[in-house]
Formats: C-alpha cells, structure tokens, sequence
C-alpha cells in the first residue's frame, strides 16, 4: 500500500508519494487534466499492482480531477484544509508552507490518521445533478438578494418614494414601474393608464387598477429629493440594476424548473417529499447536499453532525457548554433551517416539538436548530428503511413520554 498527498492548484497538482513506514518514493508536479492524470497513473503503478492499495488525500471533494482518482480506484479521502493546516503545526511550528511541503502532510496524513477521516463517498451521478443545479439556483438567489440591497441603499439616497410603493424589489411589479419611471420626477407624472400598462407588461393579470392606484398614491407622497444631477445619475444605476434583477429572476425560474424535474427523477425523491415543509427545491437542496451513497453516513448522528445541527460539547476541568456547531455546510444548514420553519406550520408533532423548546426557554432560532436536527434524524431513519414519512411513527414516542411525565 502507498500514500499520496495531492495538492492542488489551479493548473497543477504537486504529488507526494509514500509507503508504509512513511519513505518517500516520489515526488512531483504533475499539469492540471489530462494529461497530468495519465501521468499519474504511470507513476503509481510503478510502485503498486492493485488500484485500491493507494490511498490519495487532497483538500477537495468535487470536480474532474478527483472523479478521475475515484473513477479509477483509488481509496480518495477529501480533507478539510483546516484538519491539514492542523496536522501541519503538529510537526513544524515555523509557519513555513509550499505547495511540495502540504502535499507531504496529506500523505502523512491519510498514512497515519486515514481512521479519523471519511473516504469520498460514491455519490451517484443523478445526485451529483442535483446538486450542482441546486447550488446553481440557490446562487442564483444570493446574487439577487445582493443586487436588491445594492438598490435599496441607491433608492434611499434619492427615491425614497419608491420604498413606500414598493416592499419587494425583486417583484414583477417593482420592476416594471422602476424600469418605466427610474426617477421621482417621472414617477411622479405617472398616469394610472401608464402604470396599469406597465404592470401588465410586467406580467400582472389580476387587480392591475386597484394595485395601479396605490403605487400612484405611494409615488406621488413627499419626499426629500436629491439634485436633478444627482437624481439622473441614481437613475442610470437604478436602470442597470432593474435589468440584472429581471435576468436573475428569469434563470431562477427557468433553473427551478430544471432542478424539481431532476429532483423527481431520483429514486429518493418521494422519501424527500413525504417529509413535512420540503417540496422540490428544499428537497433538492437537501439530497443534493446530503448526497446519496448509502453507507456514507453510519448513523443518525454522524448525518446530523454532518448537517450541522446537531449540539457541540466543549468539556474542560469544571466548564462544561453546550454550543451550536459554526464549522459546518453553509447551504445544507441553511435548508435545514427553512426546512424547520416550513414543518411546523404543516406536522403537529413538529409544532408540538418547537413549542416545547420554545417553553423551555430556547430563543426561535435555537427551537429551529433542535427541530432541523431531529428531522434529520427522521430523515435518515426513512432513508435507511426505504419509507416514506409518517406523523405517527416520527413523533408517537415523543407523545407518549409527554403522557407518562403528566
């Protein structure tokens, strides 16, 4: 059996190469793609019969590169690169650092500590597309938000009229009136017939006279005003702005559409929807984030401290706290989060469950966190017996034990 460490780069890899008692073999940099795999291939088999008598540590889980070492049977471990940052100082306490140098650590690494890490799991290529899309879409969104912000602060500094007609400025309605009048002047003069014809330019089809009246009201309110200099230069950003925000708001549609239709393809799709508060997009994100390999996660726990909601013990002499988990899957969190809120409008037993956390004396978020986590669990549970969500089997226990402390 050999070790190899695998730094990468943009467009090259320095490769480490060690064998059991921790001697160098070989050293080298290898070209980004092709080519440089081929070469890699050569060097390994130099020194081994059997593809799964390697095993490679890198600091990456995804791309083509590492399909490539799976797909080619090697024993892959993707890791975190503040575990390698770690084991680093373990050694050398000098701060020095290269490429060559991490490439050794991530062979000494997978070498002697490989038990505390997790291989790549063999996702399916299905799942796979379903994460990229639904990373694709939920970034897409994260743009938007950020281009809304970037609108309200200019509308603050010079149409202030503008954030009392509208709440939502990603709205159909918003931006067709904004994209007509980008000026308080103008929006000013606006009449009904000219705001009615906007909105149903925009895509509105019902109410378009009542909601035409009341932007009219909210536009025509006094406000303090910029420099009429001052007010066409907003009004040129406030144009480009209305333009990026429509597009985004087109390829988040046309990409939703895309990621349910891949999302109900997966043989696990109806396990995800049978739970309360995911439909297609939340569903999507998260199988997507969560993969579908089977044996990637052992137990209940080892899914839920993936996701991050499970609790962290920190312990030390006397102290002891209890603390949510910051070093975690930032999308994954996120859906679990919108998960949380959207299943206890929807399953009494999820309700029941928030409400008493919320006695107890945990804040809404923090109510949030317990449910996400014992969803998950539910989660993983139905994914292991090949079932769809019940009410009562998730939540009988929970009832009971209520009944027997009363």
């Amino acid at each position: 059996m050999i070790f190899v460490g695998d730094d990468w780069a943009e467009d090259h890899h320095d490769v480490y190469v060690m064998d059991q008692t921790g001697a160098r073999l070989t050293a080298r940099q290898l070209p980004e793609g092709l080519a440089g795999m081929g070469r890699l291939h050569e060097l390994l088999a130099g020194h081994v019969e059997q593809p799964d008598e390697v095993v490679v540590g890198i600091e990456t889980d995804r791309g083509l590169w590492v399909d490539a070492l799976t797909t080619a049977g090697y024993r892959v471990y993707a890791i975190n690169p503040l575990a390698v940052a770690r084991y680093r100082d373990r050694h050398h306490v000098s701060g020095a650092k290269s490429d060559a140098a991490d490439a050794k650590v991530l062979a000494d690494l997978v070498r002697t500590d490989r038990h505390n890490h997790r291989p790549i799991a063999a996702d399916s290529a299905a799942a796979e597309a379903i994460k990229v899309l639904a990373r694709g879409h939920q970034s897409l969104i994260w743009a938007r938000t950020r281009h809304t912000n970037t609108l309200r602060s200019a509308l603050r500094e010079y149409y202030p009229a503008a954030l009392v007609a509208f709440d939502d400025l990603s709205d159909r309605d918003t931006l067709a009136v904004l994209g007509r009048a980008p000026t308080p002047t103008g929006a000013a003069r606006l009449t009904l017939a000219q705001i009615s014809s906007a909105l149903r330019r925009g895509g509105r089809k019902r109410n378009v006279e009542a909601r035409a009246r009341q932007i009219q009201a909210a536009l025509r309110t006094e406000q303090l005003s910029a420099p009429d200099p001052v007010a066409a230069a907003f009004a040129a950003t406030t144009r480009a702005a209305v333009g990026i925000i429509a597009e985004l708001n087109r390829q988040i549609t046309e990409l939703e559409s895309q990621l349910a239709d891949r999302f109900r393809q997966h043989p696990d799709a109806a396990i995800y929807l049978s739970q309360p508060g995911l439909g297609d997009v939340l569903g999507a994100r998260v199988l997507g984030e969560f993969g579908d390999a089977p044996d990637r996660y052992t137990d209940a726990k080892s899914r839920k401290n993936y996701a991050g909601t499970s609790p962290l013990t920190v312990a030390s002499g006397k102290k002891r706290a209890v603390l949510a988990r910051h070093v975690r899957n930032r999308r994954l969190y996120d859906a679990i989060d919108q998960w949380a809120f959207c299943a206890i409008s929807i399953s009494p037993g999820a309700r029941a469950f928030y409400d008493h956390h919320r006695a107890a004396g945990d804040l809404h978020h923090q109510a949030l966190r317990a449910l996400g986590n014992r969803l998950v669990g539910i989660l993983h549970g139905c994914l292991r017996h090949h079932t769809c969500y019940d009410e009562h089997t998730a939540w009988a226990h929970r009832t009971q034990d209520h009944q027997t402390a009363a």
